[in-house]
C-alpha cells in the first residue's frame, strides 16, 4: 500500500507540472480569454486558483480562405495595411542581369537658336550672319540610341548609351545687320547639324510607390544621364544681296569705292565637345522571349553648336568713274576673318520606344 500511495503521489506531481508548463505558453493578461478545441471559453486562473469554463454556443468552425491575391498595384490591402504583389507579375517584369538595348524616337520639340558672336565687332555688318537670334531649322528628327547595361537590383539599372541626332540645320533665312542699327534679310545654304552623345544613364523603377499599372502589365520608371556630346555643324554660306552705299558717285573720283553688293560669307563649320545631360520617364512591359519594351519621354540637353570661327567673305565692289557714275570692279574682293564664331544651344524633347534584350 505504501508503494501504491507513493506512485500515486508521484503521478499527481508530474501531472501538475505538465499542466503548469503548458499554462506558461500563454502570457497572463488581465481579462484574457481564449477557446479550446471544443469551442469552450477558458478563463485565466482567478485569485483563488480555480479555472472557470463555460461553453460558447456562438463559436463558428474555422473557414479556409482561398483564391488568388490581388494583382500588383490594386488597392486591396491586408489587415496590416500592406499592399499585395502577385508573384507571377512581379517576376515577369523584374530587371536582372546584363542587357543590350536599341531605341528609336521622334523629337516632338527641338529648342535651339543660332547667334553671331561677332555682332558687335567693327565692320561686322560686312560679314552677314545671324545678328538677330534665329531658330534652328528641323526636318523630321529621329534620334537613335544603342545601350549596354546591367541591373544592379530589381529596382535599379545602369547603362552606357550612344545617342545620335540628325535632321537639324542652320536656319535658311537670318536677319543680318545693315550697319545703321537695323537688319536686312540674308539667305543661307547648308549648315546641317548632327550630334553624337555618349552618356552614363541611371534608371530607377518606381512601382514600389505607384504599383504596377494597366493590371500589372506596365512598370513605371524614371532615369537620368550625363555625358559628352560632339556637336557638328557643316559649312554654310550666308548671302546678302543688299547694296551698301559708301559714297555718292557724283562726288567720287575715278576708282573711288562707292559701294559694295552681293556679299557672300563662307562660314566654316566646326565640331564642339559639350557637356550633355538627359532626364527620362517611362513605362516598361515585356514581350515573349524576354524582350522588354520601354515607352519613354526624354528631355536631352546637348550643349552648344558652334562654328570653327573662320569666315571668308567675297563681295562685289563698285567704283566711281569720275563722271558721276559707278561700275562694278573687274575683281572680287575677298577677306578672311578668324575667331568670329556663330553658336547656339540645342535641346529636345523625344517620344520613343526602346527594345531591351535581357540575358
Amino acid at each position: 500500500m505504501k508503494k501504491v500511495g507513493f506512485l500515486a503521489a508521484l503521478t499527481g506531481v508530474l501531472f501538475g507540472v505538465s499542466h503548469g508548463a503548458n499554462a506558461t505558453v500563454y502570457p497572463v493578461y488581465s481579462g484574457y480569454q481564449g477557446t479550446n478545441a471544443a469551442g469552450q471559453v477558458v478563463m485565466l486562473p482567478t485569485t483563488s486558483g480555480t479555472i472557470v469554463q463555460t461553453t460558447n454556443p456562438n463559436v463558428a468552425s474555422n473557414t479556409r480562405v482561398t483564391g488568388s491575391l490581388p494583382r500588383v498595384g490594386s488597392n486591396a490591402t491586408s489587415v496590416a495595411g500592406r499592399q499585395y504583389y502577385q508573384p507571377s507579375d512581379f517576376d515577369r517584369l523584374a530587371d536582372s542581369g546584363l542587357y543590350v538595348g536599341l531605341s528609336v524616337g521622334y523629337s516632338a520639340s527641338v529648342s535651339g537658336s543660332i547667334l553671331s558672336d561677332y555682332m558687335n565687332e567693327e565692320l561686322g555688318q560686312f560679314v552677314p550672319g545671324a545678328f538677330q537670334e534665329a531658330d534652328f531649322d528641323t526636318d523630321t528628327v529621329i534620334p537613335l540610341q544603342l545601350s549596354v547595361g546591367a541591373s544592379i537590383n530589381n529596382d535599379l539599372r545602369v547603362d552606357f548609351g550612344y545617342l545620335r541626332y540628325s535632321g537639324i540645320a542652320y536656319p535658311s533665312v537670318v536677319q543680318s545687320a545693315d550697319g545703321i542699327g537695323g537688319y536686312v534679310e540674308a539667305t543661307v545654304d547648308g549648315g546641317a547639324i548632327t550630334s553624337n552623345a555618349t552618356m552614363l544613364n541611371l534608371y530607377y523603377n518606381i512601382d514600389s510607390y505607384t504599383g504596377y499599372l494597366a493590371g500589372g502589365m506596365l512598370r513605371p520608371y524614371i532615369g537620368v544621364g550625363v555625358g559628352i556630346a560632339l556637336n557638328t555643324i557643316a559649312d554654310y554660306v550666308v548671302y546678302d544681296d543688299t547694296f551698301y552705299s559708301e559714297m555718292e558717285p557724283s562726288v567720287a573720283g575715278p576708282g573711288d569705292l562707292t559701294g559694295i553688293s552681293d556679299v557672300y560669307a563662307y562660314h566654316n563649320g566646326g565640331t564642339s565637345e559639350e557637356f550633355a545631360f538627359m532626364f527620362e520617364g517611362g513605362l516598361t512591359t515585356e514581350m515573349d522571349g524576354g524582350i522588354k519594351i520601354d515607352f519613354f519621354v526624354r528631355y536631352t540637353n546637348l550643349g552648344k553648336v558652334r562654328t570653327s570661327g573662320s569666315i571668308i567673305v567675297s563681295q562685289t565692289e563698285w567704283l566711281g568713274d569720275g563722271a558721276g557714275s559707278e561700275y562694278p570692279a573687274p575683281y572680287d574682293s575677298v577677306y578672311h576673318y578668324t575667331n568670329w564664331y556663330e553658336s547656339g544651344r540645342l535641346s529636345m524633347i523625344d517620344l520613343g520606344l526602346r527594345l531591351r534584350l535581357q540575358f
